[in-house]
């Protein structure tokens, strides 16, 4: 039985483990990031990786910082076969990269040398990708620059945010690594240089990320809205208060010659607002700061009674 030390962190990582599980790997530890505060009374919560190993009685470490801690050694004298990687969260020292008989194998939610980096999902989104896909890849200590052992695509349509993708993209690169793991131990395949002239990078998104620019077209605006949903949520400022944007479309009838962020209409299912090159989007379900998600009806109703035609977003 192959012997597998298993590194995830979020729900994407989850079916990945437990395809392992089900096709018959001996999983000898499963490596995630420590417990955290989560949510606005910030409970101490742990991982979705950690919950699912805990469910099928695996071995949990958890160490704040893989490199050189005391649990990087413990997986050492574990003496796997493989390291199997998907969505860990931290870089692992090179002494760890060396410690398994055959790779450290990572599943990248890309496909490389394209969206190296932590936000893969994010980025094909905003940018207005129409696929994406999972790559199966050696890992070195060079973020996500390891060779390919194999890659699949998978269609982004106008509907899919970063949710639908992480879920259609973690039984992907589920179903692509139980492939491609029996060739790997049986030595062929091994990993395809990345082109280093193609690379492309998706760091972390951060807060000046999340804000709507109303210059771009509604287009791009929407493609920022599910790009950021349903984590971390793009947003937009109404006069002092946060709006966070949970639902947005693209009225591609509609044209305006309002400066881009004005409010040119209110109606029953949506606000109309000016975006770049005379656009116009629909914002159809909002979250004002200090409140939950709610439809535009009845943000309208309630505490956005006083939005009116001609006042302006930022």
């Amino acid at each position: 039985m192959t012997k597998v030390v298993f590194m995830g962190t979020p729900a994407f990582s989850v079916p990945i483990l437990e395809g392992l599980i089900d096709a018959g790997y001996e999983i000898l530890a499963v490596v995630t990031q420590p417990d955290r505060p989560v949510g606005r009374k910030r409970v101490i919560t742990p991982p979705p990786v950690k919950a699912a190993a805990v469910k099928h009685g695996l071995p949990v470490l958890q160490p704040e910082k893989i490199s050189g801690s005391p649990e990087m050694a413990e997986i050492i004298t574990l003496a796997p076969d493989l390291i199997v990687t998907a969505a860990f969260g931290q870089f692992l020292p090179e002494k760890l990269l060396q410690a398994p008989k055959y790779y450290p194998v990572n599943v990248h939610a890309s496909l490389l040398p394209k969206y190296r980096g932590g936000a893969p999902v994010h980025y094909a989104v905003m940018n207005g990708e129409t696929e994406t896909g999972v790559t199966i890849m050696e890992m070195i200590k060079k973020m996500d620059a390891g060779g390919i052992f194999a890659q699949e695509k998978l269609a982004i349509t106008d509907s899919d945010d970063v949710g639908t993708m992480f879920d259609k993209l973690s039984l992907l690169g589920r179903e692509l690594l139980l492939a491609t793991l029996p060739k790997i131990i049986a030595g062929e395949l091994t990993p395809i240089p990345q082109d280093e002239t193609a690379v492309s990078y998706s760091p972390n998104i951060s807060r000046e990320e999340e804000a709507v620019d109303w210059q771009q077209t509604a287009t791009a605006v929407d493609q920022k809205v599910r790009g950021l949903r349903p984590w971390p949520i793009a947003f937009t400022m109404y006069q002092e208060t946060r709006w966070k944007l949970w639902q947005t479309s693209v009225l591609a009838e509609e044209t305006t010659s309002a400066a881009p962020g004005t409010i040119i209409k209110r109606s029953k299912n949506a606000l109309w607002v000016a975006c770049g090159a005379g656009t116009v989007l629909a914002i159809n379900e909002l979250q004002p700061a200090g409140k939950g998600k709610l439809a535009i009806q009845e943000f309208l109703n309630g505490s956005g009674q006083k939005v009116s035609e001609g006042e302006q977003l930022s």
